[in-house]
């Protein structure tokens, strides 16, 4: 009898401490870690360290207001920076280095191979993940992305489709010399061309491929000349481009038709003379001066952004910084959304209100494929001379943008 009343005085005593105490709400971490895994070494070094700057802004911009608002209170984000060396088998265990730390996500990536092999494991164990390179058009087709793989930038083939559009529709040019780079970066690019032009109607007069790190185009440069084009797309990226828009420049290339590099970023532009740069036509994923676009919230958006990063940089960001902020806010909206860190939580909650969603170069919607599906996918520019730059960051005038799902390639053919 006396153990009975023991046990009734333990429970009652229990009873109420229980009441004195608030109901607990569902409970969390107080703070999250999570990936950011870039080529920090090696060939594509300085697009990297952009990237990396435009993670760790948006984890500044998070932590600012307090931490991400999870359910259970304010939660700090720290990025945990790794180099994947452009290299399969470290990208592959660095990535798997970072999950036995508890990342609860990661972006990152320069070359297209290593996000595609991330991918790959992430459909097998789901988790967020943010690639923030031009992916190969394969990589988005039905079955192979990932169900927690979200693409804040597009392929090759809408790379090459915008260009083509660009130079038949806006700049009136009719006949095309194309130039490509040596893989899939290159010829999805050129499939995106080809399609541009068959649907307006221009002519396709001469082809050429190049590998990548190429430094000399003379041989291939005198073909262009020979086949005398209204303009001459070119594929190449990064020191490639630098190499191939210098010597165009001094064959006189420029003086006789139109050079419309594919892709381009200010890393590249600033490695030219500005002789060389001057009449270059290119898409920019993100040009920071939008002072003259027509689309002022647009161009508002794009500067409270290049103010936030040239507070903390020095210097206004890049094309491939904005991809990696807009990436890791995205990142950051889904946990908030979904109020959790679980995968297929995020990626429905991404997916929700029809995937739509506000970035710092103006609205776009996740597709079904993971695609962003951008208002402006790109910005059309054209490189300033001596006489026109103000700045040593003056590099371009915007002439235009393309964008929507019209630049995409059609879900049909991604097998949806």
């Amino acid at each position: 009898m006396k153990r009975l009343w023991g046990l009734l005085a333990i429970s009652a005593l229990c009873s109420v401490l229980g009441t004195g105490v608030a109901p607990a709400q569902s409970s969390g971490p107080s703070d999250v870690k999570v990936g950011i895994l870039l080529p920090l070494t090696g060939p594509f070094a300085a697009v990297a360290e952009t990237q990396k700057q435009g993670a760790l802004l948006a984890v500044d911009v998070v932590n600012q207001k307090g931490g991400l608002d999870m359910p259970w209170g304010k939660v700090k984000v720290e990025g945990v920076v790794a180099d994947d060396e452009s290299k399969l088998d470290v990208g592959v265990r660095r990535f798997r280095y970072m999950l036995s730390e508890g990342v609860k996500g990661v972006g990152g990536q320069t070359w297209a191979p290593l996000a595609y092999a991330i991918n790959a494991i992430v459909s097998r164990q789901p988790l967020p993940y943010f690639p923030v390179c031009v992916q190969a058009k394969e990589a988005f087709t039905k079955g192979k992305i990932a169900g927690s793989t979200f693409a804040a930038a597009y392929s090759p083939w809408t790379v090459g489709y915008m260009a083509g559009t660009a130079a038949v529709k806006k700049l009136g040019k009719k006949k095309i010399f194309f130039l490509a780079r040596s893989d899939s970066w290159g010829w999805d690019i050129r499939d995106g061309v080809y399609a541009a032009a068959k649907e307006y109607g221009a002519q396709i007069v001469g082809y050429d491929e190049a590998s990548l790190g190429t430094s000399d185009f003379t041989t291939i440069l005198q073909k262009v000349k020979a086949a005398k084009p209204d303009v001459f797309i070119a594929a190449q990226f990064a020191a490639d481009s630098v190499a191939l828009l210098k010597q165009a420049s001094q064959m006189g290339l420029n003086k006789e038709m139109t050079i419309f590099n594919a892709f381009i970023t200010n890393v590249v532009a600033k490695g030219l003379p500005p002789a060389a740069l001057e009449g270059v036509y290119a898409m920019h994923y993100f040009y920071y001066d939008l002072s003259g676009f027509e689309d002022k919230a647009v161009a508002e958006s794009a500067a409270q952004f290049t103010k936030l990063f040239r507070d903390k940089y020095g210097y206004p960001p890049d094309a491939y910084a904005a991809i990696a902020y807009i990436a890791y806010m995205e990142m950051f909206r889904g946990y908030e959304h979904a109020k959790s860190f679980d995968a297929d939580k995020v990626s429905a909650a991404l997916m929700a209100d029809g995937g739509k969603f506000d970035s710092v170069k103006g609205p776009a919607k996740w597709r079904e494929d993971h695609q962003a599906d951008f208002k402006y996918a790109a910005f059309l520019v054209k490189g300033k001379g001596a006489a026109e730059q103000k700045n040593e960051w003056d590099l371009f005038t915007v002439e235009g943008a393309m964008g929507g799902n019209e630049v995409l390639p059609p879900l049909k053919e991604l097998g949806y």
